[in-house]
């Protein structure tokens, strides 16, 4: 079959995702299933198809798996605990009412890491509606600030799915990743709360009408500052410190070097996370415990389910070969990081999920690799959070997320499209550019 053909039916196959899901509001696994096995019966005929699918299918599900069930039952307990409005109230106490933005911000940055941003915006909502109220800000700032914070760490750090999935399948350095994530994270936070302050300022956007005050009682059963903290901070150094130390090349030198290199893995640094996680529990029982595990599962099942649909379909994408085709036509036009920095922007502007685009692009990216340059670890490394700042723009009407900061922050929807939407877009650009800027000198 030409080059031409394929190329046409991948391009079909990736409108037909986008259409199914935005247009339809087709289940999301459903139609990555039914695409891939479109694309395989008419790409490749003469394949082994069900074998690709599955090998797909469970090849993404064996290296995430676990990882996204952990992070969910870590997030799960913060939000049963209170730990996440414990940070919260305790950044606001350190800044002041005057800043709360600033406040909501750091919140939604630091319970980012572990929650989903959709999750952690509907957990801190009511909150954020009190710090409008209480400092008389404009609800418009104050809730676009904690949506943009939760979101940038959604879509550059790969404790969630997206990212997770797409270090999967280019094959990055998780320690490295998540590092380079949040770093890259910080500087798309500030220039969203810079756009957002400048969209509001003096606008005469009303604060919200109503206040969430937590009496003496309450506050004195949220558990400590330190304790929420230590579930999403711990994971993160011990992955951390275990990826500097193989940087360095040790490895097998002495059974202390073994064992931080051992607890580092991704994996038990989180399952590390969740044992710490429990000392949030009043009730430590195990039928507690068990309401925990099986809201978790709940919860991980269908984002576990669709994001190894997405390695289905990029298998199948893959197996086509048409990703090295185009990767030696794209690395002849000298864009190099724009390549997956640009796929992803488009994917997920067309159909809304980052998470989605993310996947998507990296399946398609993966093969080119190595004509486009980045076939080095840090060249890896550096695809991967390009496409993540692709994957911020542009958040609108067709994103879930957009209508849970619509929603729970009671803002009319033309406020969130011209101040949150065109706030993605400045994150995106901004992380993207300084992605870039720091190439230059590593790549």
């Amino acid at each position: 079959m030409s080059v031409l053909i394929i190329s046409l039916l991948v391009l079909f196959s990736i409108i037909a995702i986008i259409y199914l899901t935005s247009a339809l509001k087709l289940n999301a696994f459903l139609s990555l299933f039914l695409v891939s096995l479109f694309l395989a019966v008419t790409a490749i005929p003469n394949s082994d198809i069900v074998k690709i699918l599955k090998e797909g299918f469970g090849s993404t599900m064996g290296s995430i798996g676990l990882l996204i069930i952990f992070g969910v039952i870590i997030a799960i307990v913060l939000d049963k605990t209170g730990g996440a409005l414990s940070i919260s109230t305790y950044m606001l106490s350190r800044t002041g009412e005057k800043r709360a933005p600033l406040a909501l911000g750091i919140t939604g940055f630091l319970a980012g890491l572990p929650i989903f941003c959709d999750s952690g915006f509907i957990i801190l909502s009511g909150l954020a509606k009190s710090f409008s109220a209480k400092s008389k800000i404009g609800m418009p700032f104050i809730a676009i600030v904690l949506a943009c914070s939760l979101y940038s760490v959604h879509c550059l750090v790969p404790i969630h799915p997206g990212a997770l999935a797409a270090a999967g399948i280019i094959r990055v350095n998780l320690g490295y990743f998540i590092l380079g994530g949040i770093i890259f994270a910080i500087p798309g936070t500030i220039s969203a709360y810079i756009w957002t302050y400048l969209m509001t300022k003096n606008k005469g956007y009303d604060p919200a009408h109503f206040v969430i005050d937590l009496t003496d009682k309450e506050q004195s059963i949220l558990p400590s500052v330190f304790l929420s903290l230590l579930p999403i901070l711990l994971p993160l150094i011990l992955i951390t410190i275990a990826s500097v130390l193989s940087l360095w090349g040790l490895r097998d030198q002495n059974i202390f070097v073994k064992s931080v290199l051992f607890v580092g893995q991704p994996v038990i640094a989180l399952f590390i996370g969740v044992l710490f996680s429990f000392m949030l529990l009043i009730d430590k029982g195990i039928k507690n415990l068990n309401s925990v595990f099986e809201a978790a599962i709940e919860k991980a099942g269908p984002i576990l389910i669709i994001v190894a649909a997405g390695g289905m379909f990029g298998m199948v994408i893959k197996e086509t070969g048409i990703g090295i085709e185009a990767g030696t036509f794209l690395s002849k036009t000298g864009l190099g990081l724009a390549v997956p920095f640009l796929i992803a922007f488009l994917m997920k502007t067309a159909q809304g999920s980052s998470t989605v685009a993310i996947i998507t692009t990296a399946s398609f990216i993966e093969p080119m690799l190595p004509l486009l340059g980045l076939d080095s670890e840090m060249g890896r490394l550096f695809a991967a959070l390009a496409m993540g700042a692709g994957s911020m723009m542009i958040s609108h009407a067709n994103d879930a997320y957009f209508w849970v900061i619509t929603r729970f922050s009671d803002l009319h929807t033309e406020v969130t499209l011209k101040i949150y939407s065109t706030a993605t877009v400045i994150m995106g650009i901004t992380v993207f550019g300084c992605i870039w800027i720091v190439s230059l000198f590593v790549l």
